[in-house]
Order: structure tokens, then sequence, then C-alpha cells
């Protein structure tokens, strides 16, 4: 599978309809953003199970905003609709596989349940 871009109309159904969700947040004048694409889209033909998505934060300023990205690249991961990771700069291809099992490793019934403790504990 190849990657595919995600606008501000489309990023949420995105997130929410599949299982794990890996978005590179990039513009074309950034340098690490380009060297960093063959690595994301390597991942995406190894991963056709899982989406890898790119949003151009110039383009989709908005989107960039509301995920208060401040630097790019930026990796997101999504897994069952929840952020589960991000980071600022480029992943090395071994860093990004390992994330990948990282993600897909996660207990989501206890990240659930974290983040229910957590929102408990603001009000």
């Amino acid at each position: 599978m190849t990657t595919r871009n995600l606008t501000y109309t489309d990023f949420e159904s995105t997130i929410r309809d599949n299982d794990i969700v890996l978005v590179d947040f990039w513009a074309s004048w950034c340098g690490p953003c380009r060297a960093f694409a063959p690595t994301f889209e390597k991942s995406a033909a190894a991963h056709p199970e899982i989406v890898h998505a790119k949003v151009d934060t110039q383009a989709e300023n908005e989107l960039a905003t509301a995920m208060a990205i401040q630097s790019i690249p930026t990796i997101a991961a999504f897994r069952e609709g929840i952020l589960v990771f991000r980071q600022a700069g480029a992943l090395p291809p071994a860093a990004l596989e390992d994330l990948i099992s990282q993600i897909a490793a996660l207990d989501m019934d206890k990240v659930r349940a974290s983040i229910a403790a957590e929102t408990a504990n603001t009000h």
C-alpha cells in the first residue's frame, strides 16, 4: 500500500476508522522531510495493514495548527483513534519498525484506562 494524503476533512474519519494510522506531517520545502519520505514509503509497502498518511503542513495549515505541529517532520501514531505517539524529527528505518511493533503490542484497554484516570484527575 502506498501512503495517502490527509486533509482536515478526512483526518478524523481516517484515524477513527482504521486500527493503526501513522501520520507524517511534512512540507515540500523541508529537507529532512524529503529525506524521510522514502523510509515512510518503504514502511507503507511493508505494512499494508497500517495506514501511512501524510499531511502537507503548508496546504493543511489548519490541521497542523489543530495538531499543534511546531516542527517538521513530525510523526504521529494513532491506535484505535487514540494518539499514542508523537515526535518531531525523522526516524531511521529501524526506529520506525520498532515504533510500529510497539504500537501493535499496546494493550489498548490499559491505554484507555490511563486516559480515563488522567481525565478524572483533572476534573
